[in-house]
């Protein structure tokens, strides 16, 4: 993790405006003078590496997006990180025809068993275990029997694993968010990009019932032109709350907030927005500028939680970490983004997704989604004549069946249906290794702008200019559509 440098104090002796031309400098070379210059940016300069990084360039390997990899008839899965997330998974992917769970791997033994335990219960052939020691998945990434990795693991173990399995062959399915940093960003693409083999951020939000519906309405002209999104994670999670067995690990996620001060979690609110306006696609990022107000929660309940649970003893009460981000991006459309992010205080849940176009609008939250074609949000009765008439083919095809199965209200089934669907047809994916590695870019750039006084702070095209002639995606099923399900008697999880 970038190690935090305090903020930039008042008597500095450059001004900002020159501070800037010394860092356009750095970028050009590592010449003796250069490295002078570096390093006096990075004692001025909070989270100097992602501002140094931004400026990596990139030759296109070749272009992942709106790739069709060759049909696999039966996709052969192994999993790493069988906590609980992981578990749900197995729980999933056991449910769809033409997949087959052939291994499981985690670091803790008990964690391999419930997974096993999972496919025997359900009359299904036992899968390979790994595990009891830190590098096991690495031998089960190695095989040659194994067509898709399914990484479920903390978050600092995700482009390591996504990298080693791409290299030996195998395509990726990966939690989110894909990387941390820009430096893992570029790394995820370049692989991708070198192997031809998928990596697709398991981002299940642009699979929610609503999403998908104004996904689909945006595909048929409803809302005229989307000129602006807005997205959000406000989801409270309590320290002080235990949790519960096989999750969470040693309190992984508490570690991730640590030294980050901008958004450490921007692709549920940020996904479906950039599906719906195109982004890759027909238009980028261009830059975005990022405010947190500081932690009023933490500070004060850290110490609290210290005097009976030595692990929050470690926390530097008086650090500085973010706590609800506020991020700003624009396109180069000159179409703009609000994102919003928060954890620490207690809110009600919400994901925002509001889409606004030429022609109308839509909204999620509050509950439940409403849309409007003018200055009215439409009637009850009228959002069910635009719900049959819009609701997508994906959902006819599965939604019952997702509903069933439950994983946030179906929309994790729906997401796991429509990957293997995509491998079974040798199809494009609806997420490339692009949008996983713009949308976690958030992460690094957010942290930078927050930082340094709200700044903005441009996007690297991981598309290299392909954006340009990039389709939009696809989701009418004129392909595939054609995995089953099956039906065993421990279908829900």
């Amino acid at each position: 993790m970038i190690r935090i440098i305090n903020f930039i104090h008042h008597n500095m002796k450059t001004n900002r405006r020159n501070f800037i031309k010394v860092t356009g400098v750095a970028g050009v070379g590592m010449m003796a003078s250069g490295m002078t210059a570096c390093n006096e940016i990075k004692e001025q300069m909070p989270f100097a590496e992602t501002f140094e990084a931004v400026k990596l360039t990139h030759k296109q390997h070749f272009n992942m997006c709106g790739y069709a990899a060759p049909k696999i008839e039966t996709v052969r899965i192994g999993i790493i990180g069988i906590g609980r997330r992981g578990i749900e998974a197995v729980n999933r992917l056991k449910l769809i025809e033409g997949a087959e769970i052939r291994a499981l791997c985690d670091l803790r033994t008990e964690c391999v068993e419930a997974g096993l335990k999972a496919l025997t219960d359900s009359g299904l052939p036992a899968a390979r275990t790994y595990g009891g020691t830190e590098d096991a998945w690495k031998e089960m990434c190695s095989g040659n029997d194994l067509d898709l990795i399914y990484i479920v693991t903390p978050w600092n173990l995700h482009t390591p694993m996504s990298v080693f399995a791409m290299t030996n062959g195998k395509h990726v399915a990966v939690e989110v968010p894909a990387a941390l940093t820009l430096e893992e960003c570029w790394q995820l693409v370049e692989t991708s990009e070198r192997t031809m083999k998928h990596c697709m951020m398991l981002e299940n939000c642009c699979y929610d019932f609503f999403e998908l519906l104004t996904l689909n309405m945006v595909r048929q002209g409803f809302f005229g032109e989307i000129i602006h999104g807005e997205g959000a994670y406000i989801h409270y999670i309590s320290p002080s709350v235990p949790p519960k067995p096989l999750e969470y690990a040693d309190k992984w996620r508490i570690m991730q907030k640590q030294g980050r001060l901008g958004n450490y979690y921007p692709t549920h609110g940020l996904g479906p927005i950039c599906q719906a306006m195109d982004i890759n696609r027909g238009d980028k990022f261009n830059s975005m500028t990022s405010m947190s107000c500081r932690d009023f929660v933490h500070v004060r309940q850290f110490p609290e939680l210290a005097e009976t649970d030595e692990f929050f003893r470690q926390f530097d009460p008086h650090s500085q970490i973010g706590n609800l981000n506020t991020s700003l991006i624009i396109t180069e459309k000159g179409k703009t983004i609000m994102l919003q992010q928060g954890g620490a205080t207690p809110r009600v849940y919400s994901r925002i997704h509001l889409l606004s176009g030429t022609k109308g609008s839509a909204r999620k939250y509050p509950l439940p989604g409403k849309i409007s074609s003018s200055e009215e949000w439409i009637t009850e009765e009228q959002m069910k004549e635009i719900t049959d008439k819009y609701t997508p083919d994906i959902v006819k095809r599965v939604g019952e069946m997702a509903r069933q199965v439950g994983g946030h209200g179906g929309m994790d089934f729906i997401m796991d249906w429509r990957l293997i669907d995509c491998l079974r047809n040798g199809l494009p994916l609806d997420q490339d290794v692009y949008d996983a590695a713009l949308w976690s870019s958030v992460i690094p750039l957010s942290d930078w702008s927050v930082a340094n006084h709200s700044d903005h702070i441009n996007f690297p095209d991981f598309t290299c200019g392909s954006y340009k002639q990039n389709a939009p995606l696809d989701i009418t099923l004129s392909k595939g559509g054609d995995t089953g399900v099956r039906m065993i008697n421990s279908m829900k999880a």
